[in-house]
């Protein structure tokens, strides 16, 4: 603010002649540091305006972002990958958004949507019952509908075979609507057609449960699963009755309390899948979870967090993604429409 007082000064308080004289440059000479506009010198002032305006601006704003995202993920000790999306903002979280980490259980979102769309083809109804085979079942795993049906051989209506896979994580229900589909490459095949280019299918839990280098075969970029999540929401491909039965299931996940819920305000509206694999040797393959967070206004934030390979303990995995939510909704907020 120094050089705008002596260039104002100099316009209050002007030199003698004779100094003038000596400091005048040569007719046609332009001054190679300053700038008039109506005999005002501006230049320290619009530097300063430049200063202020890049601080509040919402690049700098994204910028801290990332580097706040950045340093929350170093506590898992991991490769940790995220990515979000706010219509009609510049919102930036990204973190490795195309890498291919393992995706574990979220994959049963796009088996679900694969099948919605197949019971709007024709091919399937909702209240069609689907048999739960023998063959179906997988040893030691977590599925609430192979608890109950332990011998299997039951029919099980689609509705619900899909409520489980979404909502509770099912691998044995989310196996059987994989099965009836068309398995892993119609999903895959489905889930591009709409324009998500950044997901690969090629095993369902059955065969994540038989050999644990299959579930890096299975990847999702987060940057895709952000894209996927917006066309739930924005786009759906889906009829409206289906898309809000999607948004439901997903709202009504049991899993993943501790993970993007983890630290937003009470009350707020959560739409998410997760994904988790086993440890061995100290390591956890992949902690994951995506979902659409609905902000105070009603917009929907999207985001995905895949913690990949982590030496961290369960408790500081699920923090970083809570935490890594909490920032992105954080700045959500403060975006405007």
């Amino acid at each position: 603010m120094g050089s705008v007082a002596m260039c104002v000064n100099q316009k209050l308080y002007p030199r003698p002649q004779a100094a003038a004289n000596r400091y005048s440059k040569p007719p046609g000479r332009v001054c190679q540091h300053l700038f008039s506009v109506r005999g005002v010198c501006y230049s320290a002032f619009v530097r300063f305006v430049l200063a202020i305006w890049l601080l509040a601006s919402p690049a700098f704003a994204q910028t801290v972002l990332q580097r706040q995202i950045q340093g929350i993920a170093a506590a898992a000790h991991s490769k940790v990958s995220v990515a979000c999306a706010l219509p009609g903002t510049t919102l930036n979280c990204d973190l490795n958004p195309h890498a291919h980490p393992p995706m574990q259980s979220v994959f049963k979102l796009p088996v679900a949507f694969t099948t919605l769309h197949l019971v709007e083809e024709g091919e399937f109804s909702l209240d069609q019952p689907i048999r739960f085979l023998p063959a179906d079942r997988i040893p030691h795993t977590y599925s609430p509908l192979q608890d109950k049906y332990p011998e299997a051989n039951v029919d099980v209506p689609l509705r619900e075979l899909l409520s489980a896979a979404v909502s509770l994580s099912d691998n044995a229900a989310a196996d059987v609507a994989l099965r009836i589909v068309g398995g892993p490459a119609v999903v895959d095949n489905y889930i591009k057609s709409i324009g998500v280019t950044g997901f690969h299918l090629e095993d369902g839990e059955d065969g994540l449960a038989r050999d644990v280098t299959a579930q890096y075969r299975n990847w999702f970029e987060p940057a895709a699963a952000v894209q996927f999540l917006r066309r739930i929401s924005d786009d759906s491909p889906l009829a409206p009755e289906h898309t809000r039965l999607l948004l439901q299931w997903m709202q009504d996940a049991s899993t993943g309390a501790h993970r993007i819920k983890g630290d937003l305000p009470a009350g707020t509206i959560v739409m998410h899948k997760t994904g988790s694999s086993g440890t061995k040797n100290g390591v956890t393959f992949a902690t994951n979870d995506i979902g659409l967070i609905t902000l105070p206004d009603g917009r929907r934030l999207a985001i995905a967090i895949f913690v990949t390979d982590s030496t961290a303990d369960e408790a500081t995995r699920d923090a970083v993604i809570a935490r890594i939510a909490k920032a992105a909704y954080d700045q959500a907020v403060k975006e405007k429409k």
